[in-house]
């Protein structure tokens, strides 16, 4: 009885933000899980949480857990010492972030907009994400070969990508890999699927494999441990 009385004075003082902020974590947990699918763009009631979860200090907190994660993983490896042990790496809002392109739609409540972001990716201004830069210049500095693999066009988007990453502290990696027209139309699962299946075939042996779309970490091949980066903002299939 007096657990009833509770739950609904609770309730009865609830607002219509405390709603929607419950709404809106529970929208945001079902993202970072993979139950919401696919999502085509952050319901609208919440992009003031979106918004506040990317930029108040949650976000980065929840990056460097899982980078600290990934290290404690990583600490348990011993390299084969023949330059094959690989890391695979994620691009855009895993080592370089799109946050301030996004904040002009609405951190994800305006649809998709291919031909915006090659404008903005063309620009070369994305920023280093601190915690990733981190475990990267570790991984370079314990041997491991670190391949950047991303959705980006080649043709278009080559030269500005290697030299946004140069210029915010990306230096070292093995390779960058970008679609070709030989992966035109595929989704991501297969197209990442595949280069991951290529270099396991050069010898590369995949330790681990950082992203923050599910579509990055899904498929043949992963590695042997996944770390999914969050990202309420946008849905990559």
């Amino acid at each position: 009885m007096m657990f009833s009385r509770a739950m609904c004075i609770r309730h009865h003082k609830s607002t219509s933000s405390s709603i929607n902020g419950s709404f809106c974590l529970s929208w945001r947990l079902g993202v970072e899980t993979n139950n919401v699918l696919p999502w085509p763009t952050v319901p609208t009631e919440c992009l003031q949480y979106v918004e506040n979860y990317m930029i108040h200090g949650q976000y980065e907190q929840d990056l460097d857990l899982i980078m600290e994660q990934a290290m404690s993983f990583v600490s348990t490896i011993t390299l084969a010492g023949d330059s094959k042990d690989a890391w695979i790496l994620d691009v855009d809002d895993t080592c370089i972030s799109n946050l301030f392109y996004y904040k002009s739609k609405k951190y994800g409540c305006d649809p998709y907009d291919p031909s915006g972001f090659r404008a903005w990716a063309m620009k070369g201004w994305c920023t280093a994400i601190p915690s990733v830069l981190g475990m990267f210049n570790k991984l370079i500095d314990k041997g491991f070969k670190v391949i950047m693999l991303t959705g980006r066009d080649q043709e278009t988007l080559g030269q500005v990508t290697r030299d946004n990453l140069h210029n915010q502290g990306f230096i070292g990696y093995q390779r960058l890999v970008m679609r070709t027209a030989a992966n035109k139309g595929q989704s991501a699962v297969k197209y990442k699927s595949e280069v991951r299946k290529q270099l396991e075939d050069e010898g590369y042996r995949i330790w681990g494999n950082v992203g923050d779309q599910w579509s990055d970490l899904q498929g043949n091949s992963p590695g042997n441990r996944t770390f999914k980066l969050p990202n309420p903002m946008y849905f990559v299939p």
